[in-house]
């Protein structure tokens, strides 16, 4: 049976020199997990003005049930201006406060989160106090929760970042953020031993690193799993990130090996870099290793104990 989920978070516009996407990680992964069969829903809120209107319109044609998205009357929708000169590398203007630093807490939306199976969070939407505040009284309600780090300087402090990931399942996280939380616990090492410290701090089922063009790597109590990658001509990486996460957790979700899940994840993560935006339209069934530029391609497993 298709766990029930749930992703709170930012739901904003990306402004591209090109024009405006769709985008925020949650509602990203939402749509990359409605590709994959699941039925998820978005907790989040947006402006009562036309961008607002736009990305409920987008959300639906989606099939995303946006019954849970709250409409402010004060606040606009939020945007985010995007810098893509360098594709591999996208920075971010975020801009604040928007919409979405008003989520409120609902007696209905805790119900929702108390009879679901995962609750996917972020530390982005908490730069704001009421976000995170509401965000705080849903996560005990949680059965499985799945913290997606996000550091945005400037919308983050250690403290707020670290309390998140107490309360964690399951973290997934880039290597750059795996370093910079290792630097707040004093934790050395190599990668494996960096994200097995982690494991360890806050008793976490399960840690995923992204590396960019180098693949990810996972750690479970099955021990410790790599992968390098499939090598891209790269659009921009835009959501990326949220496809292999989608993709990761639909494969972990359904017990599948973790070499075959790590795989996958790096595979759909890769595909999405050579679309535009963070949200291309794709069937999971019809991306293969094979339809990713094979002259550029390089892929191999290590898993270790």
């Amino acid at each position: 049976m298709l766990q029930k989920i749930v992703c709170f978070g930012e739901t904003l516009w990306d402004i591209l020199p090109s024009g405006k996407l769709p985008g925020g990680a949650p509602m990203n992964v939402a749509i990359n997990l409605r590709h994959n069969g699941f039925d998820p829903v978005v907790l989040s809120r947006v402006g009562n003005d036309d961008l607002g209107k736009e990305l409920i319109s987008f959300l639906e044609e989606q099939k995303i049930n946006t019954e849970w998205i709250q409409t402010g009357q004060t606040h606009l929708t939020g945007v985010v201006k995007a810098n893509i000169s360098d594709r591999n590398e996208v920075t971010y203007k975020i801009v604040e406060p928007v919409a979405w630093d008003y989520i409120q807490y609902e007696e209905r939306i805790a119900r929702l989160i108390s009879e679901s199976d995962v609750f996917i969070y972020g530390s982005l939407v908490a730069r704001s106090p009421l976000s995170q505040e509401t965000l705080l009284q849903y996560l005990p309600l949680a059965k499985t929760k799945v913290f997606d780090v996000n550091l945005r300087p400037p919308h983050y402090t250690p403290e707020r970042v670290l309390a998140l990931l107490g309360l964690a399942t399951i973290v997934k996280m880039n290597h750059q953020e795996l370093e910079e939380i290792c630097g707040w616990l004093g934790s050395a090492g190599d990668f494996a031993q960096k994200m097995q410290a982690i494991k360890d701090q806050y008793e976490l089922e399960l840690v995923i690193v992204t590396r960019g063009d180098e693949g990810a790597a996972a750690l479970t109590r099955e021990g410790y799993f790599e992968h390098e990658g499939f090598q891209v001509e790269v659009e921009d990486t835009i959501g990326s990130g949220d496809a292999f996460l989608a993709t990761f957790l639909t494969n972990y979700f359904q017990q599948k090996p973790l070499s075959e899940t790590l795989e996958r994840a790096c595979l759909i993560g890769a595909y999405v870099a050579t679309q535009r935006g963070a949200t291309p339209l794709y069937d999971p069934q019809e991306i293969t290793p094979a339809s990713l530029t094979p002259s550029k391609q390089h892929s191999s497993l290590h898993p270790k104990s």
